[in-house]
């Protein structure tokens, strides 16, 4: 990037919102939704996302808070949306919601891209109420509402020309709803646990405050929570509960609102995610047609990422993920930078995102094209696992079953392959079995009873680093198969099974030729 006045302005701007994504009215229908969950005189604020600094005078490419694009689909920076659970009057005029967004300015934009401003987000975004960043709450009393609903705004953002606008908000926003200094969720929910605690009942709510500050800092390091834990009567835990300031700022109410409406997704969601997993499937096939002893990881991404492109889509999900050999036994390692991998294997753990949505396949394949005897008997291990975990992928299921049952069926498998000892505690399957997927790869969603609408990952792996307490013949062998699922009404559907699972189909699909065989460049 040859000119340096960009970075004056701020990031690089993504588009303002999609017109061939979800559309105005699938918005407004998620704020009617959180307005229905919301309790009575009460109001919600979200920001979206402050502009990331990348380097000097260059911003990360910008990417709005995944919340205020799922209630808006506005994708710019410095804006704000408030929502009130019933109708309250704001310049003489009834109204149930606010958006505050960035003014046109037209040197900004000749550097950066259009702005929407009012106008435009009125018109594309079917808002009624409209308002530049610089009128943020006027007008609007805090003062009128029991409580106050909004994520954690305790931690500061980057200072810089670009969140000069979302800082003022925030600032303001905290001054008029006196926003107390110290507080977390988790300090927020041992908080309300305590004001909801008779006096029969404090010993017990003090025992779960002893558990808590084990695992969160933010508890051990409270004062007040440690007076009443330590507190030598059930009489003076309760003097200290009415010590407790009072506070209408809620900052645990709206992320479960948004869990349990996120972890759920619409027909128009769906989609989407459709379309993201299709693509990546898609990416994976064309990798396995196209590597070859001696490509490096960075051109096996290389691959991935051109097809996604090719599609359309407007990003990745997440940083990339492809490791050969040892590489793989790094559970998130994003450098990608071996030149000349061993013929060992290939983890390859990548999504495009889709109009805002992303994909998250993983697939391990043969850099040779055959699996040696040891990486097939992995391999078919994390597979059977799969295949068996998926049998809980339906409506009425605990998500922990998941789990459990890969869990289960590698214990085993490892065991019949002399890899551990029965009862033997490991660290080759190290992680959680599955998650939500949407917005986020790591998206919003509960954690207890599976049901319809609900896109989640199954991904077993089993990851034997050199050095590891077994034969040397497994070691460096890593293995991890992800796959995106949807749960419906009768079990599942498996959005990602375009790209072979199977030893024996991978190996298959290695075999035919590539489109990129005859793409040979200048050398250097």
């Amino acid at each position: 990037m040859a000119l340096g006045f960009a970075g004056i302005y701020g990031s690089l701007f993504s588009q303002s919102y999609f017109d061939d994504g979800l559309d105005a009215d699938f918005h407004r229908g998620r704020r009617e939704a959180l307005r229905e969950k919301m309790p009575e005189k009460s109001m919600a604020v979200i920001f979206t996302n402050p502009v990331k600094n990348r380097s000097n005078d260059v911003d990360f490419i910008y990417h709005p808070q995944t919340d205020f694009f799922y209630l808006t689909g506005l994708r710019e920076p410095d804006a704000a949306l408030l929502l009130f659970s019933e109708p309250v009057s704001v310049g003489g005029e009834l109204v149930d919601e606010l958006i505050y967004v960035q003014p046109r300015d037209e040197t900004a934009e000749m550097w950066n891209g259009k702005r929407l401003g009012k106008e435009g987000v009125g018109k594309f975004l079917g808002f009624q109420q409209v308002y530049l960043n610089e009128e943020f709450l006027e007008g609007v009393s805090l003062e009128d509402f029991e409580l106050i609903l909004s994520f954690n705004l305790a931690d500061g953002i980057e200072e810089s020309n670009a969140n000069k606008s979302i800082q003022s908000m925030r600032d303001q926003f905290k001054e008029a709803s006196n926003y107390p200094d110290q507080l977390s969720e988790v300090t927020n929910k041992m908080y309300e646990l305590i004001k909801a605690t008779d006096v029969d009942n404090s010993a017990n709510v003090a025992q779960v405050i002893g558990r808590y500050r084990k695992y969160y800092p933010e508890v051990e390091n409270d004062a007040m929570l440690t007076a009443y834990l330590e507190a030598e009567s059930p009489e003076k835990r309760m003097e200290i509960a009415q010590e407790i300031p009072a506070h209408k700022v809620n900052i645990s109410a709206l992320t479960e609102i948004m869990e349990s409406l996120r972890g759920v997704k619409t027909a128009e969601e769906i989609s989407m995610l459709q379309k993201a997993i299709k693509i990546s499937a898609i990416g994976q096939i064309e990798v396995m047609k196209a590597l070859k002893p001696g490509m490096s990881e960075r051109e096996v991404q290389g691959i991935h990422e051109f097809v996604y492109k090719r599609y359309g889509a407007e990003n990745v999900g997440y940083p990339s993920i492809v490791g050969a050999g040892h590489n793989g036994c790094i559970l998130h390692y994003i450098s990608n930078d071996l030149r000349n991998p061993d013929k060992r294997l290939m983890l390859m753990d990548l999504g495009a995102e889709w109009r805002g949505y992303t994909a998250d396949v993983t697939r391990t394949i043969p850099i040779t094209g055959k699996f040696t005897a040891e990486e097939k008997a992995i391999y078919d291990l994390v597979y059977k696992a799969q295949e068996a975990a998926m049998t809980a992928c339906k409506p009425g299921s605990e998500f922990g079953d998941i789990s459990k049952i890969a869990q289960r069926v590698i214990n085993e498998g490892l065991e019949e392959l002399g890899i551990i000892i029965r009862g033997q505690r490991h660290r080759y399957f190290p992680h959680g079995t599955s998650h939500h997927l949407g917005l986020d790869v790591h998206d919003r969603g509960e954690y207890g009873m599976l049901q319809k609408g609900m896109v989640l990952t199954v991904e077993p792996g089993i990851y034997i680093p050199e050095g590891s307490d077994c034969d040397p013949k497994w070691w460096n062998i890593a293995v991890r198969i992800e796959d995106d699922v949807l749960i419906t009404e009768e079990g599942f559907v498996n959005l990602s099974a375009d790209a072979p699972r199977s030893s024996a189909a991978i190996e298959k699909m290695m075999a035919q030729p590539s489109i990129l065989e005859e793409w040979v460049l200048p050398e250097l």
